[in-house]
């Protein structure tokens, strides 16, 4: 009986594996003690690996029962749906080799998860030759491979086989309104909810089409359904709060959070990650504290969204008191949590801890590294942010646009001219085309280092027109270095052009200001303090915020102009 080379090669380069059967004693004994294989038992312990979100776990047992010499057609099912899970194709194929091998793969099952396993982990084509290869089909393998093409966007090939199906079920209809919402056709979707029939038209469906329009910011539509809903349930409450936070809505999404008549976790994850997201980081902290008052258990969800808010407020000790309720939860450090808790402690200055959690990751992507880059470099350690840069560049983690914007700001403030310039000339080898955030950071490295010509120059040949902040960092090189020509030019560029430095806020009046002050330029100095008092603007008060005991007070410092 063959093996399976392929899993069994990709099984042992997971290091937590390798012993995998020998910390899990009872499971060890089964297979030790199993003479013939029990189908149920084996299904039973495998569900529950894939359950429990465990596929690799599912994954080592199989191949422990394949060298008992075992093939239980019934367990070849949950395997694909392991390598679905990891979107490890090659240990599928290597599963579809054996089923053909065996003759398995003209079952109807065998042949269903074939196709779902090829769609779900990309290769389309694959699963297509395996649906039209099949000679029985059922409504389930029809319905796979038109979600398989809808995941990929394929809407005609959907809407060819949708046509040719002589039997649909619930989940057909849902599959076809939930994909082409998705794919932005919400009028196409529509039409489709229109026409389900009666009988088959539940609260699923509803839920996927109120969902389809509040995702495309549709949320006129997606409130005149949701209000003739007949029934509804947590996750259509979740999308319309989740609608009007992604707009900017934040008022009808509280009001319609209140509206909830029997509240779930799914509920307050989407009223504090929508709080966090539109910048009501406070406001997102006291719902945390309100919502395990009412006896609701946070998970990694709620977790993520919080440290986020402790992140932006830069509250080390809240951060480090939800650190140890995670730890104490037994809360499961996924991606997300992990890349939360490296951002939160970074924003907050502590990059020891942060450094720490970054290194024990066994998994790193984009976001973690630019967390940590962007930590060394607002809290002055430059020369750490470059070196980090180099070794993400030797890992092959391919960095973006965010990524550029931290190295930048790194170099401006640490004075790496050369290097500065350099990390700008990279962007376009991996594809990237600078913004202005970009060459705003380009502007301040040149300014700091004197260079208030090149700066300059630097303005007047970007590929868009300079805004407020890109003109500032040059204005506040000029007061650094004292050059109140390079002032009179920028002033007379931008009365030229018809621009202003009008960006709300008193910032660039006050620096302009202070630039003639510091010159012995009163006159002039006086001139910029009139404009601000003409144009009706303040300074802009000082705002601190503490929290006693969960509750957030708030210190406000208010100056008269002068």
């Amino acid at each position: 009986m063959t093996h399976l080379p392929d899993i069994q090669s990709h099984i042992t380069k997971i290091p937590h594996h390798k012993n995998y059967l020998k910390q899990h004693s009872e499971l060890n004994v089964r297979l030790q003690q199993s003479k013939t294989a029990n189908q149920p038992t084996w299904s039973y312990i495998i569900r529950k690996h894939l359950t429990q979100n465990a596929p690799k776990d599912a994954l080592v047992i199989y191949n422990q029962i394949r060298r008992k010499g075992h093939y239980i057609l019934g367990l070849v099912p949950l395997i694909f749906k392991a390598c679905t899970s990891l979107s490890s194709i090659s240990d599928g194929k290597a599963l579809h080799a054996e089923a053909v091998k065996s003759g398995a793969d003209t079952e109807v099952m065998i042949g269903t998860s074939l196709v779902n396993m090829y769609a779900k982990c990309g290769d389309i084509l694959a699963s297509r030759n395996v649906f039209d290869e099949m000679p029985d089909r059922n409504v389930v393998t029809w319905n796979a491979m038109i979600g398989g093409y809808l995941k990929h966007g394929n809407t005609d090939s959907a809407f060819g086989l949708f046509a040719q199906m002589l039997e649909r079920t619930e989940v057909t209809w849902i599959e076809m309104i939930d994909g082409l919402a998705r794919s932005g056709d919400t009028v196409k979707a529509r039409i489709l909810f229109d026409k389900v029939p009666v009988e088959l038209k539940n609260v699923v469906t509803w839920t996927v089409m109120i969902d389809g329009y509040a995702s495309s910011g549709e949320m006129e539509a997606a409130r005149e359904l949701f209000e003739v809903m007949p029934q509804r349930n947590c996750y259509v409450w979740s999308s319309m709060i989740s609608g009007y936070f992604n707009r900017g809505d934040v008022k009808e999404a509280q009001a319609m959070f209140n509206r909830i008549p029997v509240r779930n976790l799914v509920n307050w994850n989407s009223l504090i990650s929508g709080l966090a997201q539109n910048g009501f980081f406070e406001e997102a902290l006291e719902v945390f504290w309100k919502m395990q008052g009412e006896r609701f258990e946070p998970d990694e969800v709620t977790f993520a969204s919080i440290l986020s808010a402790c992140a932006h407020l830069g509250w080390l000790d809240t951060g480090k008191e939800i650190h140890s309720m995670i730890d104490k939860k037994m809360i499961k450090l996924n991606q997300f949590v992990l890349n939360a808790l490296v951002d939160m402690y970074a924003k907050c200055g502590d990059l020891a801890n942060a450094r720490s959690i970054f290194e024990e990751m066994v998994h790193r992507n984009v976001v973690c590294w630019n967390s940590l880059i962007s930590g060394f470099a607002t809290h002055g350690h430059c020369k750490e942010a470059l070196e980090f840069f180099s070794r993400m560049e030797i890992t092959n983690e391919m960095p973006d646009k965010i990524t550029f914007l931290s190295v930048l700001s790194a170099c401006a403030h640490g004075g790496f001219v050369d290097e500065g310039l350099e990390i700008f000339s990279k962007m376009q080898n991996y594809g990237l085309a600078p913004g202005i955030q970009h060459y705003g950071c380009l502007v301040d490295l040149l300014g700091r280092a004197g260079r208030l010509k090149d700066a300059y120059n630097l303005i007047k040949t970007m590929p868009m027109k300079p805004n407020d902040a890109v003109w500032g960092a040059l204005l506040g090189a000029c007061r650094i270095h004292a050059d109140t020509d390079m002032v009179e030019q920028i002033m007379e560029e931008l009365s030229a052009s018809n621009s202003t430095l009008d960006s709300g806020d008193d910032s660039h009046y006050v620096l302009l200001s202070n630039i003639y002050a510091g010159s012995d330029r009163w006159e002039r100095a006086e001139s910029m303090r009139l404009v601000m008092a003409k144009k009706g603007l303040q300074k802009i008060p000082g705002r601190s915020s503490v929290m006693l005991n969960n509750v957030v007070q708030h210190i406000t410092t208010v100056t008269g102009q002068d």
